[in-house]
């Protein structure tokens, strides 16, 4: 029997307007948040290329939902096949936007009414893949965290996360958050500590504006207190999402992801990974193969506006880290539980055909 659906918290993060011949992509500008909600209406492939650079609109499913809607915009100029080629220059590690140009470049005929309609059921069918990840996670967290002896029906499931996999980075209700939204919908007591995510602090903009705004208890943490937290035994599980997956089960996701699995795995906590079966590349045989985006130094150097080191000072700023497969205790999809964590096992449940 399929779940109530849970309803998205907070702004919606991507709506297109209108009709297929005239209407545009209205994206809230995450770079923005928590301060101020804002909107940006992309009526130019160009402006949909910067909102995706810049991180207006982030999160590996949400970027490919954008791009879709981004090769709509180029079809109503006639200029669809320049438009997928421009799109895909925009980011390069989440693999979820070349899947969603890939999937738009099968339209046929590549009329902005078909380009619609597929973009449209992209965004819908992600939003139901978050639901069932959800499902599937619960599932499984319940089967690594045995009840104790006396059970306290007051006593909260807590998670740690880190940077933002939730519905500001998806078309539902988020990868990693989907069971955190799930178990609170159901009654269970839920507490997230919430990884500030350092440099451009999308757990503490984003995670916790989004968990705040559905309702649940979160607790902002900066990046080095995780391992603390976890010492303390304060958290059950941790979760993540992930920009791209290989096929040996390496996952590349925000910079902090891995030095996180190593501190789960040192604490005896379950490292999870959520996303969609849109986010596994089975053509990288290891993380080695995924590409790293750098960004600029300034995101280090004067975040937010206000210089924090020296003016000559060098500079290295990769956006993602990968995590080993083998720190990972399972990866959730739409499809099923990858566990253990190989390639055996990804291809079982998403490959070779996505």
């Amino acid at each position: 029997m399929a779940s109530t659906p849970v309803p998205i918290p907070g702004p919606r993060n991507i709506e297109w307007v209108g009709d297929a011949d005239t209407g545009y992509l209205r994206l809230l500008d995450q770079t923005r948040l928590p301060n101020e909600v804002v909107y940006l209406d992309c009526r130019d492939v160009q402006t949909v290329w910067d909102a995706i650079k810049r991180l207006s609109v982030r999160g590996a499913p949400a970027i490919g939902v954008a791009a879709a809607f981004g090769c709509v915009i180029g079809a109503q100029q006639g200029a669809f096949d320049k438009a997928a080629e421009h799109l895909a220059t925009s980011r390069p590690t989440a693999v979820n936007l070349f899947w969603a140009i890939d999937r738009m470049k099968c339209v046929t005929p590549s009329t902005p009414e078909k380009l619609l309609d597929e973009a449209i059921a992209i965004h819908a069918e992600d939003a139901e893949m978050c639901q069932r990840i959800g499902e599937h996670a619960l599932g499984l967290i319940k089967q690594l965290i045995p009840e104790p002896p006396t059970p306290n029906p007051k006593s909260p499931l807590t998670f740690l996360t880190h940077c933002n996999a939730g519905a500001l980075a998806t078309g539902g209700i988020g990868t990693a958050t989907s069971p955190m939204y799930l178990a609170h919908q159901r009654g269970q007591p839920v507490r997230v500590f919430a990884d500030e995510t350092r440099p451009l602090l999308q757990g503490a903009r984003l995670t916790a504006f989004e968990l705040g705004a559905g309702g649940l208890n979160v607790t902002l943490i900066c990046d080095g207190m995780a391992g603390q937290v976890l010492r303390e035994g304060k958290v059950d599980v941790v979760i993540t999402g992930a920009d791209r997956i290989a096929d040996n089960g390496d996952a590349a996701n925000k910079i902090g992801t891995y030095p996180l699995a190593v501190l789960a795995d040192y604490h005896n906590v379950p490292f999870l990974v959520a996303a969609p079966s849109s986010t596994f590349d089975l053509s990288a045989p290891d993380g080695g193969a995924i590409p790293i985006e750098q960004r600029a130094a300034e995101e280090i150097t004067e975040g937010f506006g206000t210089r924090t080191a020296p003016q000559d000072v060098q500079t290295y700023s990769p956006a993602f880290d990968v995590t080993p497969a083998k720190l990972i205790t399972a990866i959730i999809t739409e499809r099923g539980v990858i566990r253990p964590v190989d390639a055996e096992h990804v291809r079982s449940i998403v490959g070779p055909e996505k």
